[in-house]
């Protein structure tokens, strides 16, 4: 795969709590460059983005950031708002504790809530895999698949561990045909990006991917 095909992969990804619009900018720029998938920021950035750079970028925003324990109203109009201000792509943040507590069948109800809130637009599902043990990251495939996510995602990046190949080959049993999978979190090299990648993600999460292709 060449530099070009990887980054038409690569969620260009900037949300630290003190990035400023400089940043973010910077973001952008070297995003509609390189021509990477999306910049993934803040939702307090969206309509700004929007409003500067138009349908030159496509936007990606993260809802229930970063740990997921909003209530399901607050995630559904944060999803609202942000599809109004300009974002394409939303990524999710399950209800952990819920996981955590078996209630599965209330996980796919949200999921499946903010999925409606999208109006077509598509959704990616952040389930934190490293707060989950095997059965519950299953559980999660099936409720990704039953509420018709476009994506299942391993990782906020904000939590103890990021994407691992397990969980990658894992997800690939579990999930349904229509679900890809996007892995974020802790991917720092090159070699990272291509591992992920031959395993079948349509989509990686990072913020190093760019500058490590233009070295």
């Amino acid at each position: 795969m060449n530099k070009q095909e990887i980054l038409r992969h690569i969620d260009h990804t900037q949300l630290k709590a003190f990035a400023t619009w400089d940043d973010i900018v910077t973001l952008c720029d070297e995003a509609i460059f390189h021509q990477t998938a999306s910049v993934c920021v803040p939702p307090s950035f969206v309509k700004r983005i929007h409003d500067t750079y138009g349908d030159e970028i496509n936007i990606c925003t993260v809802i229930g950031f970063p740990l997921g324990y909003q209530t399901t109203h607050v995630k559904i109009e944060e999803t609202r708002q942000a599809i109004l201000d300009g974002a394409n792509e939303i990524d999710m943040v399950v209800s952990i504790g819920d996981v955590k507590a078996g209630q599965y069948d209330k996980v796919t109800e949200e999921i499946r809530a903010i999925k409606e809130a999208c109006d077509g637009h598509v959704l990616k599902v952040i389930i934190e895999t490293c707060y989950l043990n095997e059965e519950e990251k299953i559980a999660m495939c099936h409720a990704v698949t039953k509420a018709k996510a476009d994506y299942i995602k391993t990782s906020t990046g904000f939590g103890t561990a990021g994407a691992t190949i397990e969980d990658i080959k894992l997800f690939k049993q579990y999930i349904g045909p229509d679900v890809k999978i996007k892995a974020a979190g802790g991917i720092s090299t090159l070699e990272d990006v291509e591992a992920f990648l031959a395993q079948g993600c349509e989509r990686i999460g990072t913020s190093r991917a760019v500058g490590l292709l233009k070295e």
